[in-house]
């Protein structure tokens, strides 16, 4: 449907479903391009970068229980491995607090631990950059670097329990197959990690299927970390090492400004200290809108579902409200409860608009700390990261 007539604001459909945080509604900053020509089945999503290739899905896509693998966002920091063959792939179990260190064939890992099956929510820690004012620096996402597929692969602690743990052991890092922007193979593109009690969980896993498949190319094949509510970046794709360390992981893009916050809230453009930063571990509470589709017209009186889902990191979300006038009132939406541990949960809710022209939903999400999603950008800083401010669709009533 044409904007022309709207009352409040101009309505871009093309701009999808966008947060609180932005006056309005504004066209996406970068130019609206497809996957199709890298990988066919990513048709839908939009290309952000292509060196390397990221991607995001627009919210309305995303909202199938378990999201399918070619609407899962794409997010890279070099270029995919040369080779990702089954069968020459091995995976290193080493580091300083490594008892028996050992490297393991994909056929051994399936014979030696048990597999499980978990719906992993991901989410990339810049989802929301887009809207932080200055601007953040990095790829500019929207809503749509968040995603839940299945994952099948062996615990974490059972492989690491095979090779020995020393009790000085802190921390657990990955490295990967994939290839420095530059070509150089000496250089590392991204080596980070978690701390052992997060490694340790029954969830964590080297996962070698996505939704019921081998693991596709862009997102990890053959092998891959997977852990469930914290930054997608500590899930290292196209696994090679698993480095159990004594310390605090020390690899390219743990340190510096990348994937941390002030340690204490400061004022919009303020340039932080690397030693005032602080590593990002659980994701914040959040909520998305996944349909109606922003930006399109619905009829007057008559009864409109609203649905999507929401998440909390390491948490649990308890309750999930819309609210139709601007934050005035909320209604509570029916949450259902999560597949497992760490999986996105969906809500539903029902209204019926009542007068003509513009109409807003809103949806916030509160988690069982009682921690909600604030309904404007949340505390700023230097890399746009944690942005869960409430989402918002826009509809045209008729």
């Amino acid at each position: 449907m044409s904007a022309k007539g709207l009352s409040r604001r101009r309505l871009l459909v093309s701009a999808g479903a966008l947060s609180l945080a932005q006056p309005g509604f504004a066209a996406p900053t970068q130019a609206t391009r497809t996957l199709a020509d890298l990988d066919s089945s990513k048709g839908p999503l939009r290309l952000l970068n292509d060196r390397p290739i990221n991607a995001e899905t627009p919210a309305h896509l995303l909202d199938d229980d378990t999201t399918p693998t070619n609407l899962l966002f794409v997010r890279n920091n070099g270029h995919l491995p040369i080779n990702m063959e089954v069968e020459n792939w091995r995976l290193e179990v080493t580091g300083e607090s490594c008892v028996k260190p050992r490297a393991f064939s994909i056929a051994e890992l399936k014979t030696l631990f048990k597999s499980y099956t978990y719906d992993l929510q991901l989410e990339c820690g810049g989802n929301g950059r887009s809207e932080f004012r200055p601007r953040a620096s990095g790829n500019q996402w929207s809503t749509g670097a968040i995603g839940c597929p299945r994952w099948t692969g062996l615990r974490v602690k059972d492989v690491l329990a095979y090779c020995g743990i020393a009790d000085d052991a802190v921390y657990l890092a990955y490295e990967g197959g994939d290839v420095h922007l530059s070509g150089d193979p000496d250089k590392q593109v991204i080596s980070r990690g978690v701390p052992m009690h997060k490694a340790l969980e029954d969830e964590s896993l080297i996962a070698y299927e996505l939704n019921g498949e081998p693991i596709a190319p862009l997102h990890g094949a053959p092998l891959r970390l997977v852990c469930g509510g914290w930054p997608g970046s500590v899930s290292g794709k196209w696994l090679t090492r698993l480095l159990v360390r004594n310390q605090i992981h020390d690899g390219p893009k743990m340190g510096g400004q990348s994937y941390r916050v002030p340690c204490e809230a400061v004022p919009p453009g303020t340039q932080v200290p690397d030693e005032k930063m602080c590593i990002i571990e659980s994701m914040p509470v959040k909520s998305l809108v996944t349909f109606p589709r922003s930006g399109i017209s619905v009829a007057a009186g008559k009864p409109l579902t609203v649905r999507g889902h929401a998440w909390a990191g390491d948490n649990k979300v308890m309750k999930v409200e819309i609210s139709t006038d601007y934050g005035s009132t909320w209604q509570i939406a029916e949450l259902t409860q999560p597949a497992n541990r760490l999986a996105w949960q969906h809500w539903q809710a029902v209204f019926s608009p009542q007068k003509t022209g513009y109409l807003e939903v809103w949806a916030k999400a509160t988690d069982d700390m009682g921690r909600s999603q604030p309904m404007i950008l949340p505390g700023w800083n230097p890399k746009g990261y944690l942005n869960n401010a409430a989402h918002r669709i826009a509809l045209h009533v008729s």
